[in-house]
This record gives structure tokens, C-alpha cells and sequence, in this order.
């Protein structure tokens, strides 16, 4: 029977459930109802009785034939007739000493009442009026006594009124065929409605059943926080209505969320609008903390009705980090090709010299041409105490050269290292390098680059200018908002926008500032608290 039950549609079982659960209220109901009126029946058959009983005792002729030679004969022709004419089962008067004068059966006329053992005709013969239920010799029956009083008031009988139970039964079983419309009339209804809420319930579940739905439920659990990807949905009314571990991590939205409207809890910013749907797009880009976030909004639909939306959020900062790395590579690389036949060319022409016999033209060509990196390498090498740093500046200066642009590196004051932290500088740094590289590349040829670096009032000051066309002042607050670019995608699915986005947040999280100006071309300047006053002292007192 286990194995049957499991069988049956969830639909069937709500259905049956139902009708089972009205089916009792119904007989309940049903049941509580003939009660209520077998009471009612009761109660108005005693009233009944009771009147009966009271207008036969009232009767002149029945008081006068208590004290006649043969009451009987004078008696029992008046109960016969009211008890014919009301329908009684019996009405049996008899005197103070509770000899019956009258009954339905004639042969206990002239017996006493006193005989049985009946509390209520003593109590009767007292004075006091009697209504119940109680058993006598033509079976049970509801019952009315009342004394019989002379003209001067003293008690000399009582008169006994009955209706047998049987009757009362009949008559509410002749009821019952009425009464019980309004319980068929409810269970048909309710039945009506178990089938239509079986048949709802089965359409909004989309006919799977209650082991289906529990699978589904613990495989989309399993894998929404399995998954690497963040995944947020949302209602139509904008309230976070799921969130997995990924997104958590990524995002720092909790279960906590759940139930709350989005906007309320996602952080201020590029992020809030584009999780909001302000900003829409594919693979937008977005920077939380020291993360980058690819983020999909996808609208939702049922049955052509908006429903929601569903975000995904993949981490891409270690993918985006080894794509600037690679992006770093490449350029070395051609810049070292570039330098390579560069070298060819004066190798041959030294040779060219040499066998010529003109050695001294040989040394200064070559004197010539190699002066000039010589000179910055020297100069980072002896100003900046970081290596990391100089290897940057020298890589970018390769980068410059091979582009056609003359970077110039200027050092106000010695760099000790220690001073930020060179990851920062990096960042900072390569970034905005990178962008006045090409910003002075729109110009063609013949473009520079000058970045100078030095330790002023206790603060890093860090300066890149370019000989490009400049920032337009209505853009200067907006250049530094992840996503924005005034560059073209070169098709290599490289993302813009994040360069200096990622040089604002590398500066406020180190409490610094950085301000743009347009003095023959952009200006950028960044000021960043040292860490070792000690590294400072040394640099400004040498």
C-alpha cells in the first residue's frame, strides 16, 4: 500500500486528501445537525405534553370525577378522546393515592402509579410539574406530569401525558431526506473545488511530482554553490530572491539579502547599476575591491511575462592580470624584434667602417647611438632603488622607442625602496605610461612621453605627461569610472576602460589623490603617502 501511495500523483493525492477532509466535516456537521434537531423535536414534544397535560387537569369534568362513584367510567372517555385527537401515546390520570383512572390500556386501569418505582409522581403528587424522558409499559417516551388541583387548591391527582420516542424518531427521520441537502450540496461543491485546486497545483508545478521536485531542488542547491560562477536572481520587483556562495565572495551579497531590494544592498557605484539594469550590455566590466567581475544581466520571461532577471559574475582579475602580462610580453617582444634589425643595420654599417678603415667614425656612430639608453639605464639604476620599478620604466622606454616616442624619465629626488608598495607603482604607473604612450602615438611620430618621480613633503609624487591632444575638461571626472573609454576596441577582445580605474582605486587604497591637467597636451599627477619616514630623511638630507 506504501508503494501505491508513493505511485500517486501529487494532484491525485491532494484531491483525495481533500475529499476525505470535507467528507468528515461533512458528516460531522450532518451528525451535529441531527443531534441539534432531535433535541429541538425532544424539546418541543415536551413542550407539547406539557401543555396537554396541564389544560386536561384544568378540565372541570376530570377534577369532578376524581370524586365520583366510578371515575373511570367518566375519565377515561375524556383522555381517550384529547389523546385521539392530539396524537399522545397515552394520558393516564389518576388521584392523590395514584390509582389510574385512564390508559390507552385498559387493563391497568384501577393499578397504582405508586407501585413503580417512580420518584417524579411523588413529586408530582407534592406539586411540583415534571418534563422527560422516561420507560414505562408501552416503551419509552417523553413525558409531562402535572397535578390536579380542587377549587381550594389542594392536590387530589395528576395527569401524565406522553408522545413515545419512537414517533419523535420517525419524525426527524422524515426530515432527514431535507436536511441533508445543504451537506450533499457542500461535499459536491467541495469535491468540485479539491479537483479545480488539484488541477491548479498540477499546472503551476508543471506536472512533476513531489520526488521530482525535491531532485530538482537538491541538484539546483549542489549546483549553484558548486559552481565557479557567481549567480543572482532577481523578481520583477527589483528584491534579491537567490545568491550563491560565488557571488558572496565575489560581490560580498549574503543570504542575508534575500527578500531585500537590490539597489538597497548592492554597493554604490558601476557595480549597483549594472546589477540593477541601469547600465546594460554584455560582459561589462567592474572593479569590487582588488577584483575585476565580468557581469551578464539577463532578463527573465514565463510564458511572455517578465518574471525577473538572472546575474552571472565570473572573476577575471587572475585571467585579466596574465592578459596584461601576455599584452607585456608581446610588446617586449616586438619591440625587441624592432631593436634587433634596428641592431642589424648598425652592425652592418659599423662593419661597413671598419673595413673602410675609418675607425674613429666607427666609434662615434656607435657612441652615438647607444648614449642615449645608457643614460636613462644609468639613471634609473642609480635613482630608484627598486628594481622592479626600473625595470618597468626601462621595458616602457623599449615600448617608446620601438613606437616612435621619446619617453623621458626625470627623478626630482632619489627613490629608496620600500618607500610604496611596488605593486601599486606598478599599476600606477604602467597604466598611465601605457595611456600617454598612446595618446602621443595619435600624433604619429615624433611624440614624447615625461614621467619624473621624487619625494616631496613627505608624499610620492609621481607626474606623467604626454604630447597627445589632451583631456577634454568635461571628461576629467569621467575618465576615471571603470568602462569608460575614449579608445576603439582593437578586435583582439581586449577589454578598455580599466587602466585608470584600476590606477583610482590602487591610489585611494593607499589614502593618495590623482588630478588630470591639460598643459601642452595631459598631465597626470598622483601624490601618495610614503610608508618609512626614515627612507624619507634619507633622500632629503643626503
Amino acid at each position: 500500500m506504501a508503494l501505491i501511495g508513493e505511485r500517486q500523483r501529487l494532484s491525485t493525492q491532494i484531491f483525495v486528501l481533500q475529499i476525505v477532509i470535507i467528507l468528515l466535516t461533512v458528516i460531522a456537521g450532518f451528525a451535529v445537525s441531527v443531534a441539534q434537531a432531535r433535541r429541538v423535536l425532544d424539546q418541543r414534544t415536551g413542550e407539547t405534553s406539557l401543555a396537554i397535560a396541564r389544560t386536561i387537569a384544568s378540565m372541570p369534568d376530570i377534577v369532578s370525577g376524581l370524586t365520583a362513584p366510578e371515575p373511570a367510567y367518566v375519565i377515561d372517555p375524556i383522555a381517550e378522546h384529547v389523546r385521539a385527537a392530539t396524537g399522545a401515546a397515552f394520558i393516564v390520570v389518576a388521584d392523590r393515592h395514584g390509582i389510574r383512572y385512564s390508559h390507552p390500556n385498559p387493563q391497568l386501569i384501577g393499578t397504582s402509579l405508586l407501585s413503580d418505582p417512580d420518584e417524579s409522581v411523588k413529586s408530582v403528587l407534592a406539586g411540583n410539574t415534571f418534563v422527560g424522558v422516561q420507560s414505562g409499559s408501552l416503551g419509552r417516551s417523553m413525558r409531562a406530569k402535572v397535578p390536579i388541583r380542587a377549587a381550594d387548591g389542594s392536590i387530589v391527582g395528576l395527569v401524565s401525558v406522553g408522545v413515545l420516542e419512537a414517533k419523535v424518531s420517525s419524525e426527524l427521520a422524515a426530515r432527514l431526506p431535507e436536511s441533508s441537502v445543504p451537506p450533499l450540496l457542500g461535499l459536491a461543491l467541495g469535491a468540485l473545488g479539491s479537483l479545480l485546486l488539484a488541477r491548479r497545483v498540477k499546472r503551476q508545478t508543471f506536472g512533476l511530482e513531489p520526488h521530482d521536485i525535491a531532485a530538482l531542488l537538491e541538484q539546483r542547491e549542489a549546483m549553484l554553490h558548486s559552481v565557479r560562477e557567481g549567480a543572482l536572481t532577481i523578481d520583477s520587483a527589483g528584491r534579491v530572491t537567490l545568491v550563491n556562495d560565488e557571488a558572496t565572495r565575489l560581490i560580498g551579497i549574503d543570504s542575508t539579502a534575500l527578500g531585500r531590494d537590490l539597489s538597497a544592498v548592492a554597493p554604490p557605484g558601476r557595480l549597483r547599476d549594472v546589477l540593477t539594469g541601469q547600465v546594460t550590455g554584455r560582459d561589462e566590466v567592474v572593479l569590487v575591491g582588488d577584483r575585476i567581475v565580468v557581469v551578464n544581466r539577463m532578463p527573465v520571461e514565463v510564458h511572455g511575462h517578465p518574471v525577473g532577471a538572472v546575474v552571472t559574475l565570473r572573476d577575471r582579475t587572475e585571467l585579466d592580470g596574465l592578459l596584461h602580462e601576455l599584452n607585456d610580453v608581446r610588446t617586449l617582444a616586438d619591440a625587441l624584434r624592432a631593436q634587433e634589425h634596428e641592431f642589424a643595420n648598425r652592425l652592418h654599417v659599423i662593419g661597413g667602417l671598419l673595413e673602410l678603415g675609418r675607425h674613429a667614425e666607427a666609434v662615434q656612430f656607435v657612441n652615438l647611438n647607444s648614449s642615449l639608453h645608457q643614460e636613462l639605464a644609468a639613471a634609473l639604476v642609480d635613482q630608484i632603488g627598486d628594481p622592479i620599478v626600473s625595470a618597468l620604466l626601462l621595458g616602457k622606454a623599449s615600448v617608446a622607442s620601438e613606437r616612435g616616442i621619446t619617453l623621458r624619465v626625470s627623478m626630482l629626488t632619489d627613490l629608496p625602496e620600500g618607500l610604496v608598495d611596488p605593486r601599486s607603482l606598478v599599476t600606477i604607473l604602467g597604466n598611465l605610461i601605457d595611456n600617454a604612450l598612446d595618446s602621443a602615438a595619435q600624433g604619429g611620430t615624433g611624440g614624447h612621453v615625461d614621467v619624473s618621480l621624487g619625494v616631496q613633503d613627505s608624499e610620492l609624487t609621481l607626474r606623467v605627461h604626454d604630447s597627445g591632444p589632451g583631456i577634454d575638461p568635461s571628461m576629467s571626472a569621467e575618465i576615471f569610472r571603470e568602462g569608460f573609454t575614449t579608445k576603439v576596441a582593437n578586435g583582439k577582445g581586449r577589454r578598455r576602460g580599466l587602466g585608470l580605474a584600476l590606477v583610482t582605486q590602487a591610489v585611494r587604497r593607499h589614502d593618495g589623490r590623482v588630478v588630470v591637467d591639460n598643459i601642452d597636451g595631459a598631465v597626470f599627477t598622483v601624490t601618495l603617502p610614503v610608508l618609512h619616514q626614515q627612507g624619507i630623511q634619507e633622500v632629503l638630507t643626503p
